[in-house]
């Protein structure tokens, strides 16, 4: 496994990640025993990030990772979230403290690793968008008083929302780490695509990110499942989830998926999963990219598309053949 830079935290994480999320759903799903299995077997594959959240299974990634590190007693890092709802901005400071509390309770840790403020962000605060003020003013602080008490060593955010704004945030300087959606679906965060994409215009977000120093965990690999190759869902994972920051429906990304299956015809992968997670680790701002598991097979797949390395030129230039190709 190759191990990358976290931004300026001084960690090195292994170039794939787990995301202990509901769109997979092992972690939140699953029974102790394929739960204890899957975070064992992703340590023995070199994995040393595992990425949780408050949200998660409303608390019940946390608990079963927790759980299973315990038992296993694995020394890795851990990332988790907050997010907030209309309710607590009048208090944002005491939600990120009483957030990060139930999650340490919940992990059964003293501390975290990462810290992540996970709400939209936008130019104003609507829905669950935070404004970016609220966002310089008020949480970054209060992200900032965590780390200064010792309960979380660095914090960050994930990068949805307004690309003006969350490039805003970044432009500050103050945050360590960034959650990126860049896939095959919509690499405009990677910087100047060929093609039209339906999504958000994240406006060559990750080579700021890079001059920054800001470390990059990718998520949304597979676009919830889109990129995966297959149509069905597995028990574990989650039946119904949006798209994020690719296309207007999640059919209109299977579609989209279907025209870049020319890569795997044409030899340059052996499936669809393999090009989606090397696309994303060629560009050289990532640090991590996560997969969110249903098997300890979907794991191992993603494992063994990492260990194959970055897509190489030709491959990329198919590539860039075949978005011109996706009808919008």
């Amino acid at each position: 496994m190759e191990y990358r830079p976290l931004g300026r935290t001084g960690i090195d994480v292994s170039a794939l990640g787990y995301g202990c999320g509901d769109v997979g759903g092992l972690i939140v799903r699953g029974t102790p025993a394929e739960r204890t299995r899957a975070v064992a077997r992703a340590v023995e594959l070199g994995v040393n990030y595992f990425d949780t959240a408050s949200s998660y299974g409303n608390g019940v990634s946390e608990q079963h990772l927790g759980e299973a590190l315990r038992e296993l007693r694995l020394p890795v890092y851990v990332g988790t979230k907050v997010r907030l709802r209309p309710e607590d901005l009048g208090d944002i400071r005491g939600a990120v403290e009483r957030s990060l509390e139930g999650s340490l309770r919940r992990l059964g840790r003293p501390n975290v690793d990462l810290l992540q403020f996970h709400n939209p962000i936008a130019e104003t605060a609507a829905g669950s968008a935070i404004g970016i003020r609220q966002m310089l003013d008020d949480v970054i602080p209060a992200l900032q008083r965590a780390k200064d008490q010792g309960k979380a060593r660095f914090f960050g955010f994930t990068a949805n929302g307004d690309p003006d704004a969350i490039h805003r945030v970044i432009d500050a300087g103050d945050v360590f780490t960034a959650q990126v959606f860049y896939n095959l679906l919509n690499p405009t965060a990677g910087g100047r695509a060929e093609g039209r994409f339906p999504g958000v215009d994240f406006k060559g977000f990750l080579p700021k990110a890079k001059q920054k120093r800001i470390g990059i965990i990718s998520v949304r690999a597979l676009a919830a499942g889109a990129l995966s190759g297959v149509t069905g869902k597995h028990p574990h994972a989650a039946p119904d989830v949006a798209p994020i920051a690719s296309g207007p429906t999640y059919d209109a990304d299977v579609r989209a998926a279907n025209v870049l299956q020319a890569l795997v015809k044409d030899g340059f992968v052996k499936s669809l999963p393999e090009a989606a997670y090397r696309f994303i680790i060629t560009h050289d701002a990532i640090s991590t990219v996560l997969v969110g598991a249903s098997t300890i097979e979907h794991l191992e797949q993603a494992a063994t598309a990492v260990l194959k390395g970055p897509l190489p030129p030709a491959a990329l230039a198919r590539l860039a053949e075949l978005w011109k190709e996706i009808r919008t």
